[in-house]
């Protein structure tokens, strides 16, 4: 349909390395868009080559499932050729949207497919080899008009098999906005989630980072060190907005229950995307 756009983001990440893969359709046409620490690329396909059955999309000659992907491209600007293989996903308890889920006329609604799953196999960019190993791999996707005029974004892994991901985002809503929230920390196999449905607010975005009270939840992101390269993103289903997003760079999390510090961290290996005026 014309002026909505779906996006599907797969990461993958090891000790030393990171790449994400985002199979699109939008407008009149497709894309896949590739991301690591060290560029961005992307390549065009017409609107017919993506196809998508449930969680299967293919794209081309490149498949993305559950399962893993398959990617075999060669354009002027990328060459990408590799397969990976997923682990067992771990899904959310339900839609990250909640109860928004059954508003018809959102901008933009995110899903969660996996909030951390082991990734094996090997992917070659433009020479480059990315070889993982018992690596670990985040999945989730968009789909809508156009993606939120401001927003923060960031997703990490965490020890013990854990994961954490934060959008904060202005929402347009018949006559009104508001700043709508959606989240979750995968912490020692508990799955806590942060949702404006479920009473979170932010409490501060500025310089980088948020700071959003929910309840005696207390969760702080703030992005230390930018390292964005260049994406595209949709307004009214066409990609014609550039954003940045830094597949791996320094961040600071931190989570409360009830005044009690759960974990604090710093991380080199954090993914992020802040499109708030600093």
């Amino acid at each position: 349909m014309l002026g909505t756009f779906y996006g599907y983001y797969y990461k993958c990440q090891s000790d030393t390395q990171t790449i994400a893969l985002i199979a699109a359709t939008h407008g009149t046409s497709s894309s896949l868009q590739v991301i690591t620490e060290s560029g961005a690329w992307v390549a065009e396909f017409p609107k017919e080559a993506y196809n998508q059955k449930g969680s299967v999309i293919k794209l081309g000659k490149n498949r993305f499932s559950r399962k893993g992907v398959s990617v075999n491209v060669k354009t002027d600007e990328l060459c990408i050729k590799g397969k990976l293989e997923f682990g067992p996903i771990t899904p959310l308890k339900y839609d990250i949207m909640g109860p928004f889920a059954l508003i018809p006329f959102m901008e933009c609604r995110h899903m969660v497919g996996s909030m951390s799953h082991l990734v094996n196999g090997k992917i070659t960019v433009n020479g480059e080899e990315f070889v993982f190993e018992n690596a670990r791999g985040y999945w989730e996707g968009d789909t809508g008009r156009s993606f939120p005029k401001e927003y923060l974004w960031t997703q990490t892994f965490l020890p013990s098999d854990g994961s954490l991901m934060l959008s904060v985002a202005d929402i347009p809503f018949p006559g009104f906005r508001f700043t709508g929230i959606i989240g979750f920390i995968f912490w020692e196999g508990k799955e806590y989630r942060i949702a404006t449905y479920l009473g979170a607010s932010a409490k501060e975005i500025r310089d980088g980072g948020a700071i959003i009270q929910q309840g005696k939840y207390t969760l702080k992101v703030r992005l230390i060190e930018a390292a964005g390269k260049a994406l595209r993103a949709p307004v009214s289903g066409s990609m014609v907005r550039t954003i940045h997003e830094s597949a791996t760079c320094k961040a600071a999390y931190e989570f409360w229950i009830g005044g009690k510090k759960v974990f604090a961290t710093v991380t080199d290996q954090a993914t992020f995307e802040y499109e708030y005026p600093y």
